[in-house]
């Protein structure tokens, strides 16, 4: 089964718009969690745009009220993410290249380049009990790598799939994904997937790519809740995963 971890930043976009509070990022991991999501993703970049410190530290809190469910904080390592991850141990942490100017990730690691500066930072992480997922794209190169500096699962960065999605590139993207995730998994490494996956598409690649353990949902899932409400989009999303029976509200 795969999992869904809801992706807040949005939430905390539309919060920081105004000095109100509103909409309050706990009370809506809160809704998405009693929905039956399987956890919260957070992704606190340094110029404090979306999620802050302080998020991190309250939705930690929260999910001690959530036996079994997940909090995932991802970030550039090398940006100053590590302290807040100490701090607050989370299930795991992803951690992603991207650069602080950047308005979403848009690419995965080059290992080759930077493994050996990841490995002890991993090796910090798993000493405090914080598994490590590393931001890849969807190529089979890298995978023994990811292995051999220590880190536990890969995310398969899923823009250009969603991107190709109605193009005649769709079955030939999807077998790409399949053979990463397949050379994920010969190494021992867990396989999650994110970044723009959505309703129409998600369906399709969770059928074509086997053994994904976890999908992180943050843009579509918050538009979609906008008309469904939090709880709604979250179950259609479980609906969409083939975790709800028909019909089930």
């Amino acid at each position: 089964m795969t999992a869904l971890s809801v992706n807040l930043n949005k939430i905390a976009l539309v919060r920081n718009s105004r000095p109100l509070g509103i909409p309050s990022v706990t009370r809506f991991a809160a809704i998405a969690l009693d929905a039956g999501a399987d956890g919260i993703t957070v992704h606190p970049r340094p110029d404090g745009r979306h999620i802050r410190p302080d998020d991190v530290s309250d939705l930690a809190e929260l999910l001690t009220k959530f036996p079994g469910r997940e909090l995932n904080i991802e970030g550039n390592p090398f940006h100053d993410v590590l302290g807040l991850v100490e701090r607050t141990v989370p299930d795991q942490c992803t951690l992603v290249p991207d650069d602080p100017s950047a308005s979403t990730s848009d690419h995965g690691w080059n290992l080759e380049k930077d493994g050996a500066r990841l490995e002890p930072l991993i090796g910090r992480l798993r000493a405090r009990g914080v598994r490590v997922s590393l931001f890849m794209d969807a190529e089979t190169t890298g995978m023994r790598i990811a292995r051999e500096i220590g880190a536990d699962r890969v995310e398969l960065y899923t823009e250009p799939f969603a991107a190709g999605f109605h193009t005649s590139e769709r079955r030939a993207l999807l077998e790409r994904y399949a053979d990463a995730a397949e050379a994920a998994q010969a190494q021992g490494l867990g396989v999650n997937a994110g970044h723009d996956l959505n309703r129409d598409n998600l369906p399709a690649f969770l059928s074509g790519v086997s053994g994904v353990l976890e999908v992180s949902i943050g843009h579509a899932l918050t538009a979609d809740a906008l008309e469904l409400g939090m709880y709604g989009a979250v179950r259609a999303y479980l609906g969409a995963m083939g975790r709800l029976a028909p019909g089930r509200p």
